[in-house]
């Protein structure tokens, strides 16, 4: 298991505006220094298909971060993916 799923994260002002999105920053660095990350990541292991792709932990963090994006539907995770610099 990877014990760092999220690199820290850096929002630079010299790139596109991420203004609207900052406050995923602060969701993200809370998800990784409270250590839930590892914990969902571990909880939802037996779940998870030997050919998975994407860590069911990880997937359920970027929901919870769209969501807190004003995000109202699974599909919003689109929110996220489009924006690198949060994933």
């Amino acid at each position: 298991m990877n014990p760092n799923l999220h690199p820290p994260l850096v929002l630079d002002s010299g790139r596109e505006s991420l203004i609207s999105s900052s406050g995923a920053l602060l969701v993200r660095e809370t998800v990784r220094l409270s250590g839930l990350d590892r914990v969902l990541s571990a909880a939802l292991a037996q779940w998870r298909a030997p050919r998975t792709v994407h860590d069911p932990g990880k997937v359920l963090i970027d929901l919870a971060t769209a969501v807190a994006l004003g995000g109202d539907c699974a599909s919003d995770l689109a929110v996220v993916r489009a924006q690198p610099a949060l994933r």
